[in-house]
């Protein structure tokens, strides 16, 4: 057993994985596994891809690190127009970190800057959502709703305001759509008035829900209201796209199913795609004119902000991205996905299916009519993981809890954007034999 490493769960024994190349992953009992994950989202192309290794090989013999307080480098400003091409057209401007976290803290923070920068000192709260996750830096899981992971951390967190998740299948505010006239969204101008306008900085949501309630895809209304609310208020909108940018629902970024613009885009995971740590927040135009205009720079900086080695796997990565129209198939595929997990609704304990492209959520129940969970005890979840790898497929175990805090089973469906539909077909033969074995013995 490995003592060194400190690991999150310190009671299960941990597989050493040797190898990876495309969708699988080998260890060193020379087992191979088909990652039906991709890591956790995050191996958009797959592993060991020669295009990528071979651009990050060709950068090391050139520079390794730059101190970006004094200088820049061509793979930063490469990647920088890469994104912003396509992003938004409002977006303006690229800051680069290392991991989703540090990019949803520096979206807070440069938010809060533009206020000051525009003479708006007052405007600091940053509004959430309920069953959101946006990170394990301080700030990142204040504006989070995981109990489990801030709870021993309450007294260095911020007292954020919420609005309800739009999770329809559990609806928050027991409505239906709808007509419910989606409620949850028009919840976010009452919270603001509350607040008071003028104390509001910013407001921060996952364009598709991640981890917390895995898939939840709100209504086609959803984020047109939540826009022109920020707008009539002065409010930034920052998209939480660490896990659905970079094509993974079939676009560019997740909000672009929607339409809308926010003022501020974080990405991460599929950016560079495990190749290296990457993370990236896109900024407007307009507040990337204020600072200009105003004090003429920010602090949004880290050591290994824009770090060439980084860069260069992103950028690779995004041109691989481009060169094999994942984004495109990454749409077609996760029709065919949805098609089969839609058809796996006939075994009892799957009680919801939700998700775009290659993100989908598959949340379980004992009983269809009444919604009710497993209990906690039962170790569902695991135990369909832990089944699933038995016959060679790793599949991800979304946050528990999502029916009441404590109770609540779900799985994460995040393939690769290379999975062809074949691929598709194999993995979800062996998820369902995995689920159906796991239904008989909980249901027995």
């Amino acid at each position: 057993m490995d003592n060194a490493n400190f690991y999150r769960d310190g009671s299960r024994e941990y597989p050493v994985i040797e190898r990876n190349d495309g969708i699988y992953v080998q260890d060193d009992q020379g087992r191979t596994f088909t990652d039906f994950g991709s890591g956790i989202g995050v191996t958009h192309i797959g592993g060991s891809v020669r295009e990528v290794v071979d651009r990050m090989k060709a950068q090391l013999d050139k520079a390794t690190f730059v101190y970006n307080g004094v200088f820049t480098n061509r793979p930063s400003q490469d990647l920088a127009r890469k994104l912003l091409a396509l992003a938004p057209p409002n977006m303006g401007g690229v800051i680069f970190a290392s991991s989703g976290s540090e990019a949803n803290e520096v979206a807070i923070k440069i938010a809060r800057q533009y206020h000051v920068e525009t003479g708006a000192d007052s405007r600091y709260k940053v509004v959430a959502r309920g069953q959101s996750y946006h990170g394990n830096t301080l700030m990142s899981l204040s504006v989070s709703d995981r109990p489990s992971w801030s709870a021993p951390f309450g007294p260095y967190l911020q007292d954020v305001p919420r609005i309800s998740a739009p999770y329809c299948y559990r609806c928050p505010l027991k409505m239906e759509y709808p007509s419910c006239e989606v409620r949850c969204a028009r919840e976010l101008d009452e919270l603001i008035e509350h607040e008071g306008p003028e104390a509001v900085s910013a407001f921060i949501a996952e364009p598709i829900m991640g981890t917390t309630v895995a898939g939840v895809v709100p209504p086609v209304e959803y984020y047109k209201i939540i826009r022109e609310t920020c707008d009539r208020h002065g409010v930034l909108f920052i998209a939480d796209e660490v896990i659905t940018g970079m094509g993974r629902t079939g676009r560019n970024f997740g909000i672009d199913h929607w339409g809308v613009e926010p003022d501020i885009i974080a990405v991460a995971k599929g950016l560079a795609a495990g190749y290296a740590p990457l993370s990236a927040v896109l900024v407007s135009k307009k507040i990337v004119a204020a600072i200009r205009e105003g004090s003429g720079n920010h602090m949004q900086g880290f050591t290994y902000s824009g770090n060439p080695l980084s860069c260069t796997a992103g950028l690779a990565v995004l041109e691989y991205v481009e060169e094999h129209d994942l984004i495109r198939l990454a749409s077609v595929r996760g029709e065919h996905l949805g098609r089969h997990l839609e058809a796996i609704k006939d075994i009892p304990i799957v009680g919801d299916v939700r998700g775009r492209g290659m993100f989908h959520g598959i949340e379980f129940v004992r009983d269809r009519e009444t919604k009710s969970p497993f209990p906690v005890e039962t170790r569902l979840t695991q135990r369909i993981v832990d089944r699933a790898a038995e016959l060679g497929l790793i599949v991800i175990a979304a946050m528990p809890g999502c029916a009441d805090g404590v109770n609540g089973d779900q799985l994460q469906i995040s393939p690769a954007l290379v999975f062809s539909e074949n691929d598709i077909d194999q993995a979800m033969a062996v998820l369902r034999r995995a689920i159906e074995s796991v239904a008989a013995e909980v249901m027995s």
